[in-house]
């Protein structure tokens, strides 16, 4: 997977966006091309979307075209596209920490959050003891430099989200992921207990989907988090994915909510969280 489909809906728009400031100044493909001194073809794949266009192929468009006041508008709009996906590599270039912080304006900005997980315990809900194991098997899988120590500070602090009632908390997980050992036993023993705290909290809901659910319908699929009804994001094993399509959002919102019908909740769920508790002995 290299774009999710909202990502080369984005890049399908900027295209026809390009292809009529082009026809509005009368050049044909060909014209661009030449004058550009591309490709004949390339003017066809950036306007169907097949290609995504640098900032110097934004500029040329524009000049050529006689738009040159739309310049930093397209290399705006082909900017944020190009942001929608971006590789772990790029995000944590110099290390972990700045990973970390590039998500705190949403998390401030956002009322509602939703989370579903079969991987690990959403971030939120994490102890620093898990955090540390979790982001260290990263920091040395990923052969990172070594800012685990601020990274853990900026992940703990985040977590000051939690305790204002203004924001509304939606987690369900797996049991399995209950059950996935981070850190040794101490230290899930630590996370599990924290989780039933956290649970007790008027303005957090955590849910656990039982191993021996009916999954006919809906089977586990990847982690995702959603922010109010606006934003999705979704980390895949190679990138960080945004979705901001509204009916991919909306898709989201209704996987999250068949996903919730699975889960158990209250007593039912303390009773999955106890016995993974148990487990570790």
């Amino acid at each position: 997977m290299t774009t999710s489909s909202s990502v080369q809906q984005a890049r399908e728009a900027l295209g026809k966006r390009l292809r009529e400031i082009r026809m509005e100044s009368g050049l044909t493909a060909r014209e661009l091309a030449f004058r550009a001194s591309w490709h004949e073809s390339k003017c066809s794949r950036i306007e169907n979307g097949r290609t995504g266009p640098s900032d110097g192929d934004l500029r040329a468009y524009a000049i050529h075209c006689g738009a040159e006041d739309q310049i930093a508008d397209l290399i705006a709009t082909a900017r944020n596209i190009d942001g929608a996906y971006v590789e772990w590599r790029r995000m944590e270039r110099s290390g972990l920490r700045r990973a970390q912080e590039s998500v705190i304006p949403l998390w401030e900005r956002t009322r509602h959050f939703r989370a579903y997980s079969s991987w690990l315990i959403p971030g939120p809900l994490q102890t620093p003891g898990y955090i540390e194991a979790l982001l260290k098997s990263i920091r040395d899988r990923r052969d990172l430099p070594d800012d685990l120590d601020e990274a853990v500070r900026v992940r703990v602090d985040k977590q000051r989200v939690l305790y204002n009632g203004s924001r509304r908390f939606a987690m369900i997980v797996e049991e399995s992921a209950l059950r996935h050992r981070i850190g040794g036993s101490a230290t899930m023993a630590g996370q599990l207990g924290h989780i039933l705290l956290l649970a007790t909290l008027p303005n957090i809901s955590i849910g656990v989907i039982p191993l021996d659910a009916d999954r006919t319908a809906l089977w586990p699929v990847e982690d995702f988090w959603i922010f109010d009804d606006t934003q999705v994001n979704v980390e895949l094993v190679s990138a960080f994915l945004t979705i901001t399509q509204p009916h991919e959002v909306g898709m989201y919102a209704r996987t999250f909510a068949e996903l919730t019908d699975l889960a158990v909740y209250g007593a039912d769920a303390r009773v999955l969280i106890t016995s993974a508790v148990d487990a570790l002995q």
